[in-house]
């Protein structure tokens, strides 16, 4: 029989924290959640003050009964649970399936899986926070009403096992909104001037580039206006008419945020959130390390402050004045954001004496690389400012100014050790330029006039998403991933060389809910909802009042768009494929796999066929259509049609005019297609999606009576 009882979430969290307390402790894993809404239905009683009908979760019946068990045989119980909403709310429900032993439970929260964290949050036990468990409550019951009452309309006018929600539905038409800005996009020409100069002194090359008219700015729209320039500068002197020397400082970024952290694993790795989020809640749980056994190595990944505590910080300290000298060193505190949930640290190391390289051999390759970010990163934290010599030069050219910049590296500062990345093309330049002076003429050795054109906002990244999301104040941190995995995963976006773009099924799903959800579809709305819900957690407003004031014209909005809609017609978009089993023409279908075609006179013909894209260079072998194909991880491959009847060619390359087909590139590319099935498995599933599905555009018929 146990003194303790501790319950924690997972089995890793479980492991890492046992040897921290005596042998008279036990440590047991909930498996996450214990009970939640049902699934088969709405589950929450609008009838009864919106009280939610929460039931235990399918398959875990075996786990509780145990639980109860190894709580009965406890003196104490100490829920142990992640130390934000979402952990209060699991520590609630485990409070409320061991009901019997109500008088033995206490709440405990750690930010770090160490032994002095640990030790510290059992000797200082709390009572469950219900404000936290109501936020969470909050966000689960309205999410729940506005999915299960939205969703139904796209089941009646797309198809079945589509789902709409307050944050997802808002993603996607951040997505959307942004392709319809880069498909209206209209390019702007423009032109830039650069001489290329050098200093007769000391021979050294520079390039300066036009900035205008005396000393006003001037923008170059044509080439016209290029050629008026180069007439008026043709035979100029090129004369330094200011020269501007300087210091310049770049601070270090603050610690990691789940949002930052997801960003720059995003840029510098490659990491989906999904990815770096599993990542790291390993990192954070544990991870055997020779010698310590298994260790907590990072604080909780889902946080959106930079705050961090004099412990981490002292310990920076020592390691950076220790690693790098005195004068590397700065005590540095970061502001958090004023709607932020202040309730934890940043994301930093546990222990600072831990470098990524020294433990690299106890972590995989990917937990190595995210290590090394989140402990690089939070080192810099506390690090000097770089410091940058600058020279800003204007040269005349009769009335017209150039300017030249450059900067080199005094004292590199935290940019010893990281620096921070950027979504930007742009490059810093590095470089200085010569010591040059006021009054002095230099040499023009070229006149190198650009014509460019402006570009269209970039699609959305992972990365970028997860910025304009917190930028507007939609989700949290625990939100991004699941967010950005679920409209991926219900394919209303897709991946395009990492870049978001919407599907077809995304605009349609978009268009109808936008228009006629538009009070929910929106980002101020969304917004607002998550003050709400930090209110409820500060204990500031009653959750169920907040529920109540949305449900009532929530409810008639719903009750108007089904009357609205009960007249509207969907119309399947025709393609220019006949059907070769009764001659009607294909239609365009969407299914659990994509976009299919299938015949109209479904169910006399169940014709279905998938969408073969090809390209115009013909099969190097046979001289027959390629075509473009997709692995299970949507890596395009290339195949001739008549693969495998009666040519072999597949290959991950797109094939050049007049190239000569090398049968080795064969193998890799059959290994993960699997060609020879590839055609017949897809042909079923659209088969199959048949029945379930319904396309586009939406056209109104008028009521005639």
């Amino acid at each position: 029989m146990a003194d303790k009882l501790v319950i924690v979430e997972s089995p890793a969290k479980a492991n890492t924290i046992k040897k921290f307390l005596g042998g008279s402790t036990k440590v047991v894993a909930s498996m996450g959640h214990i009970r939640d809404l049902p699934k088969s239905k709405l589950g929450v009683d609008v009838e009864n003050d919106f009280e939610p009908e929460y039931i235990n979760i399918r398959g875990k019946g075996d786990l509780i009964k145990s639980l109860k068990k190894d709580a009965k045989q406890a003196k104490k119980v100490y829920i142990a649970t992640d130390p934000d909403r979402e952990g209060e709310a699991i520590a609630w429900h485990l409070a409320k399936i061991l009901e019997n032993e109500k008088e033995k439970i206490t709440r405990v929260t750690f930010n770090e899986i160490t032994k002095n964290a640990v030790q510290k949050a059992i000797k200082e036990p709390r009572n469950i926070d219900i404000n936290l468990v109501d936020a969470q409550q909050a966000r689960r019951v309205l999410d729940r009403i506005v999915g299960y009452k939205m969703s139904p309309v796209l089941w009646k006018k797309v198809r079945r096992g589509l789902s709409a929600g307050r944050v997802q539905s808002v993603a996607v038409k951040l997505i959307v909104d942004r392709e319809e800005e880069i498909e209206k996009f209209i390019p702007e020409e423009y032109w830039n001037i650069y001489a290329n100069l050098q200093d007769k002194e000391t021979k050294k090359k520079f390039e300066a580039r036009f900035y205008g008219k005396e000393g006003k700015k001037l923008e170059i729209h044509s080439q016209e206006e290029v050629e008026q320039i180069l007439k008026d500068i043709e035979k100029a002197k090129y004369i330094v008419n200011e020269v501007k020397k300087g210091e310049k400082k770049r601070t270090p970024a603050p610690p990691f945020t789940t949002s930052t952290m997801q960003q720059e694993a995003s840029r510098k790795l490659g990491f989906t959130l999904k990815k770096t989020m599993s990542i790291a809640q390993g990192l954070y749980e544990g991870v055997k390390i020779p010698e310590k056994g298994t260790v907590g190595l990072i604080t909780y990944m889902r946080t959106d402050s930079t705050r961090i505590s004099e412990e981490a910080r002292a310990a920076a300290k020592e390691h950076i004045v220790n690693t790098y000298g005195e004068n590397y060193y700065e005590n540095r505190y970061y502001r958090t954001k004023k709607d932020s949930q202040d309730a934890h640290e940043g994301i930093r190391p546990t222990y600072s004496d831990l470098e990524p390289d020294t433990i690299k051999d106890s972590l995989t390759k990917d937990q190595y690389k995210l290590y090394k970010l989140i402990y690089n990163r939070f080192m810099a934290s506390q690090m000097s400012a770089a410091i940058y010599n600058t020279m800003a030069v204007t040269i005349k050219a009769n009335k017209y100014d150039f300017k030249a910049n450059g900067q080199s590296i005094k004292f590199k500062g935290f940019m010893t050790l990281y620096v921070e990345g950027t979504d930007s093309k742009q490059q810093e330049v590095e470089g200085m330029l010569p010591e040059l002076k006021e009054s002095q003429e230099v040499k023009l050795e070229k006149l190198n006039p650009k014509q460019s054109f402006t570009e269209p906002p970039p699609r959305y990244t992972e990365a970028s998403l997860v910025k304009a999301l917190e930028e507007k104040g939609i989700g949290r941190p625990s939100t991004y991933s699941p967010t950005i995995t679920t409209i991926l995963d219900r394919r209303y976006i897709e991946k395009i060389q990492k870049q978001l773009a919407p599907t077809e099924l995304g605009k349609i799903v978009n268009k109808l809910l936008t228009e006629n959800f538009s009070d929910v579809i929106n980002v101020e709305f969304t917004a607002e909802i998550e003050n709400e819900f930090d209110e409820i957690a500060d204990g500031n407003e009653p959750w169920k009042q907040m529920i109540r004031e949305f449900y009532g014209p929530f409810e008639k909005e719903i009750e108007k768009v089904e009357k609205e809609l009960e007249h509207v017609e969907l119309v399947d978009e025709v393609s220019d494929v006949p059907c070769d089993k009764c001659g009607r023409m294909m239609v365009y279908k969407y299914g659990k796999y994509g976009k299919f075609l299938a015949c109209p006179g479904y169910p006399e013909c169940k014709n279905a066929k998938p969408i073969v894209e090809t390209i115009d260079v013909p099969c190097p072998k046979c001289g027959s259509t390629v075509q473009v194909r997709k692995t299970k991880r949507k890596r395009n491959y290339y195949i001739c049609e008549n693969n495998p009847s009666s040519c072999d060619y597949i290959s991950w390359n797109k094939p050049k005019p007049g190239e000569v087909w090398n049968p080795e590139e064969a193998n890799d590319v059959k290994k993960e297609t699997k060609s020879k099935t590839t055609k017949k498995k897809t042909s079923t599933k659209a088969k199959k999606s048949t029945k379930t599905t319904s396309k586009s555009t939406t056209k109104s018929k008028k009521n005639k009576e």
